[in-house]
């Protein structure tokens, strides 16, 4: 009896709503990771702004007012600060990719740079002061620029290498002409292989 029940497979949801180039248009595919990238740039910068467990209100056992209470935690504190940065740096990148040529860029350019320096100044604030645990999170802030930076440049440098292998393949060594449609170089007439 327990051979004759087969449990059906069920379909994978997943690749209902995943990315389909040949269905979805760019358009909405840009609106849509600018919504993400926003709703991350507005969480992160708000918990930055304002961390997990809040701030000593008073001096009491010996706190000072106005720093964030999780600090007291120190290697937990300076984790969430410096992933908390990463994400509402990747967040701003892409929002500045997404909006780049549009119109405005210049201005949204100028509020995303605000934001960040606000964002910066207050988790200077609430932090304890005489930190040099400020590197990781000044790294956390440049990280997705940077390594956004040496995927462009390692890519422009394969295009560049992919180029020059095909103006190769269709240059006769001697004289460098390119060939013409029977393997044969212009200027020479030698045949190419």
């Amino acid at each position: 009896m327990a051979s004759c029940f087969q449990p059906k497979k069920s379909k994978s949801w997943f690749k209902h709503f995943q990315y389909n180039p040949k269905k979805d248009k760019a358009g909405d595919v840009r609106n849509i990771l600018l919504i993400v990238a926003t709703l991350f740039a507005a969480v992160t910068f708000q918990s930055g702004v304002n961390p997990p467990g809040g701030v000593w209100q008073d001096d009491d056992f010996g706190h000072e007012p106005g720093r964030a209470i999780y600090a007291s935690r120190k290697e937990d504190f300076y984790v969430f600060l410096f992933l908390n940065t990463l994400a509402l740096s990747s967040s701003v990148l892409v929002i500045m990719c997404l909006t780049y040529a549009f119109p405005f860029y210049i201005e949204i350019l100028v509020a995303t740079a605000s934001m960040l320096v606000t964002y910066g100044s207050a988790i200077f604030a609430v932090t304890p002061g005489n930190s040099f645990k400020f590197r990781y999170i000044l790294i956390g802030a440049a990280l997705p620029f940077v390594v956004r930076g040496l995927i462009y440049l390692v890519q422009l440098c394969c295009d560049c290498v992919v180029e020059e292998e095909i103006k190769q393949k269709n240059l006769c060594s001697n004289c460098r002409r390119k060939i013409s449609e029977d393997n044969l170089c212009v200027k020479c007439g030698s045949e190419i292989s």
